[in-house]
């Protein structure tokens, strides 16, 4: 499982994440309201966190903390995100561009890399252990 996968996952409920980020859960249910955090909902409408949404939580908390009013913490955490390529409420997807790439010209990418990375003399390794085993 990706790291990216197990940080989303909704494992917290409501009393775990006051413990972890000494917020109120009416804070919780603002931040929510003002769109900042978006919980995962099980079937009888609980709030499930995720790591990511902890760590959101204490960023706005750290924020608020040094005086940050909301619509600037809502605005610094577009610019974040804005930074990072995620897509938000806030962002339209049209806004970030991915690059496109086929898997050919992907591996033509990573094996000029290696390639690259074998003339150097102390890099020369990675063709002979594990990597190599994919471009031949």
């Amino acid at each position: 499982m990706r790291d990216d996968t197990r940080r989303n996952m909704p494992l917290f409920s409501m009393g775990t994440v006051q413990k972890l980020t000494e917020l109120t859960p009416r804070q919780v249910r603002y931040y929510e309201q003002q769109g900042l955090i978006r919980p995962a909902r099980t079937n009888g409408n609980q709030r499930l966190f995720s790591f990511n949404d902890v760590d959101r939580l204490l960023h706005i908390k750290n924020l608020m903390e040094k005086g940050v009013n909301i619509a600037g913490v809502k605005e610094m955490l577009q610019k974040e995100e804005q930074k990072e390529g995620v897509v938000t409420e806030a962002t339209p997807p049209q806004t970030v561009k991915k690059p496109e790439i086929s898997e050919a010209e992907l591996h033509k990418l990573l094996k000029r890399q290696l390639s690259e990375l074998s003339a150097r003399p102390n890099q020369s390794h990675l063709l002979r252990g594990e990597l190599s085993r994919f471009f031949h």
